[in-house]
């Protein structure tokens, strides 16, 4: 090898290796660096942990009547302190224990509290015992949609058209998450307004998510809030069109300020917004300067209980309208 390639080949090595340097060092600033911090970034989830029943027990004050902050059809909500953290304990009655004695329940429960969003009520515990079935859940100081629409007369004045947007925009994006962000993907299987907790800051959180395996033949508070199909012995039960119509339902409350009725408020609104008479539908107690956004929604609601399930809008489609509908409002 001449003088001359001596010299390229020196400084051909001395270049890779100053290249290499650098490299590392770029790559080690980079992975020192921490990530960007998102609104939804969240804590890394560990799944619910299994309490004694003596634990639930002193936790309840032995299921003081006292306690009760809530009931439903799948069972009696108590507020109770474990390990100094105030929680949400759900007693399931006690014929749907029975009737489901011989299902993993905790191998479902564990499951569901991965489930981790801004949206949602996150499952943090459970305990089993002969006759007993517990589900513990986080506990925020909230009430539900359905107390502020129908239950509460003062309640109604807080829900402005922007609340109720926002509170349609959040429940849209917890279903989107449990329907498209978990994997396998979540059915709630009952959406409706008592389903939806909302905050002190009016964000709304679904609950009660992936539990219809609890009363799959309970038709007591159903009714109303899953489509025709749902009782179909073929095709039927909980699916994600039938949480979309549930959800069609829950926006048809939103706008109108009437309870589902039992499927009566399907009938009566369906009608009126495909015939664009939408003044008849909308709530004679709210108050806003363009129509505009109250129209699209109401169409969106049509789109989710006028149609069957296979021509039926996700989730995902329809937490985009509302989130769109919900930057439009705040600019």
């Amino acid at each position: 090898m001449s003088h001359t390639e001596h010299v390229a080949y020196y400084f051909v090595m001395v270049s890779l290796s100053i290249s290499f340097i650098a490299l590392g060092s770029v790559l080690y600033y980079l992975c020192k660096k921490k990530p960007v911090q998102s609104e939804e970034t969240l804590p890394v989830k560990l799944c619910a942990r299994a309490y004694t029943l003596t634990d639930i027990d002193a936790a309840t004050d032995g299921f003081n009547h006292r306690r009760i902050v809530g009931q439903g059809r799948l069972g009696t909500v108590y507020a109770a302190i474990l390990e100094e953290q105030l929680v949400a304990v759900k007693r399931i009655h006690p014929r749907l224990v029975l009737s489901n004695a011989g299902f993993g329940f905790s191998m479902v429960i564990k499951a569901l509290s991965l489930a981790q969003h801004p949206h949602i009520v996150s499952i943090i515990g459970f305990s089993e015992a002969p006759g007993e079935r517990i589900i513990v859940t986080e506990f925020v100081g909230m009430v539900s949609l359905d107390f502020y629409l129908h239950q509460n007369p003062d309640g109604i004045s807080l829900l402005d058209w922007s609340n109720r947007l926002r509170i349609a925009a959040g429940a849209a994006r917890g279903l989107e998450y449990l329907h498209e962000g978990m994997a396998p993907n979540i059915v709630h299987g009952c959406i409706k307004a008592s389903n939806i907790l909302i905050d002190v800051k009016f964000c709304a959180r679904v609950c009660d998510y992936g539990l219809s395996f609890l009363a799959p033949q309970e038709k007591k508070g159903l009714i109303g809030y899953v489509d025709d199909e749902y009782w179909s012995g073929r095709v039927g039960g909980a699916c994600k069109e039938s949480d979309v119509y549930g959800f069609g339902v829950l926006l048809l409350e939103l706008l109108s300020g009437r309870g589902s009725e039992e499927g009566l408020l399907v009938k009566w609104a369906l009608p009126l917004i495909k015939a664009m008479r939408f003044g008849e539908v909308f709530d004679p107690r709210l108050v806003f300067s363009d129509v505009k956004p109250l129209v699209r929604m109401a169409k969106v609601a049509s789109a989710c209980v006028g149609n069957s399930r296979k021509s039926r809008p996700s989730i995902s489609q329809v937490a985009t309208i509302l989130n769109n509908l919900e930057m439009e409002l705040s600019l």
